[in-house]
């Protein structure tokens, strides 16, 4: 005569299956992103001395030979610290690189407004961004470093206010019959920031003795020339 095996009844797990499950619940907490504390939470002094860090440390090294205890000794905080509002390296880089360049897009809206002449305003954006560089080569140099595919990390990449305002300025220029208008508006807006970032990185690479901004007026000519409409930068 056959015995038959016995079953569990089904709401019922067996010893196995509760070990596995067990196992499992592990590995689901283990994996789970646990929340960062609000960077308003932490003190300025500590967030000011995490970006000099971020800003020396990346500059002068490769990312992926960075690590998050450097970070750490760098700032002078503990790893705790770092773990708890930022979570991981790339999240550190990223969140400082997006404070860093929100202080200059404050600075570019700033430019961009009260001013009626188009050609005024876009030579005050331009004197800000090589100002920037002048004043911040280590910035410049770890944003050579990231990758354009990871530019999406940074918020401020992805800053509409900001775009929209400066295309703003390029759409009333082409209206205005000033700015070249046969080309889109992105097109013009890649220009002037394609010209900055080659000028910036370049700037810094060679570290030249004289700033930027002691050539501005040729250098925007140069911008203006490739931007304006012939008949307007013309002499």
């Amino acid at each position: 005569m056959k015995t038959s095996r016995s079953k569990s009844p089904p709401n019922v797990k067996s010893g196995t299956d509760k070990k596995k499950s067990k196992n499992l619940s592990k590995i689901d907490a283990q994996t789970e992103p646990l929340a960062l504390a609000p960077l308003s939470d932490m003190r300025p002094a500590t967030l000011d001395k995490i970006e000099k860090a971020v800003r020396q440390l990346f500059a002068g090294n490769d990312a992926s030979d960075i690590t998050m205890i450097q970070i750490a000794k760098a700032a002078n905080v503990s790893l705790q610290t770092l773990y708890k509002y930022f979570g991981d390296k790339q999240t550190v880089l990223y969140t400082i690189m997006d404070l860093v360049l929100g202080r200059l897009a404050t600075r570019m809206m700033d430019h961009l407004q009260g001013i009626d002449s188009v050609e005024d305003r876009l030579r005050k954006t331009l004197w800000v961004c090589l100002d920037f560089v002048d004043t911040h080569p280590d910035a410049v140099m770890v944003l050579s470093k990231v990758s354009i595919s990871r530019f999406h990390n940074i918020a401020i990449y992805n800053n509409k206010d900001l775009i929209n305002a400066f295309l703003s300025v390029l759409q009333d220029g082409q209206k205005r019959g000033v700015l070249v208008d046969t080309v889109p508006l992105n097109i013009l807006f890649d220009v002037f920031m394609g010209f900055i970032s080659r000028l910036g990185i370049m700037q810094t690479i060679r570290q030249a003795d004289a700033p930027l901004n002691a050539n501005f007026d040729a250098l925007f000519d140069i911008l203006w020339r490739s931007m304006s409409k012939p008949e307007v930068s013309a002499p």
